[in-house]
């Protein structure tokens, strides 16, 4: 194996811990000790590659919604129209909540804790530009109520993490027709 290999590795494996370890025990009980520990480093380690656990907590949160826009974009076209292309949006949004529990799970945490740098966070909102972009077009078009872009995503975005943690808990199933109905409850709350 390559230096530069073992290098990645290391460092994904470092990434990988500090989502578990924050997921199961939240921000403040995610030591840099049981990082290391889980991710089998040396505790030293870390520090090659993160200045500190802020810095990591940062290029974690960062890499999670980068790779949460590539799925929620797939197959999206700005052309499109507008309710075909948040259509779209929903479902791949949809699809990630609901099979890419662990990034999810930490990408809700990061919503509602100020663990987050404010720079970061602002360039994280960059991944869903996309998407604020349909939204403006639709408020021009007047197809999509002109509310705030935070009111939107209120309204069709978040309810899916709620509705993720309660099929975690096996509360409720989401299988494609209760998405369905959900998708156009969604509709219905952001349509003029």
């Amino acid at each position: 194996m390559a230096k530069k290999d073992k290098i990645t590795d290391k460092k994904r494996a470092l990434l990988k811990a500090t989502l578990t370890l924050v997921n199961d025990h939240g921000f403040h009980d995610a030591p840099m000790s049981k990082i290391a520990k889980l991710a089998g480093v040396a505790p030293a380690t870390i520090y090659l590659y993160f200045e500190n656990k802020q810095d990591l907590i940062n290029t974690l949160y960062l890499e999670v919604k980068s790779s949460f826009s590539v799925c929620a974009f797939k197959g999206y076209n700005k052309d499109l129209p507008v309710k075909k292309g948040f259509e779209i949006i929903w479902y791949n949004v949809a699809d990630y909540k609901l099979n890419q529990i662990d990034e999810a799970t930490f990408l809700s945490q990061c919503d509602n804790t100020p663990m987050i740098d404010e720079g970061v966070r602002k360039e994280g909102l960059k991944h869903l530009q996309p998407l604020l972009d349909l939204w403006e077009r639709g408020k021009k078009e007047g197809i999509i109520k002109p509310l705030s872009v935070f009111i939107l995503y209120a309204y069709t975005i978040y309810p899916l993490s709620f509705l993720m943690a309660m099929q975690e808990r096996n509360l409720c199933g989401l299988p494609k027709k209760v998405r369905d109905e959900i998708f156009q409850a969604t509709w219905d709350a952001i349509k003029q």
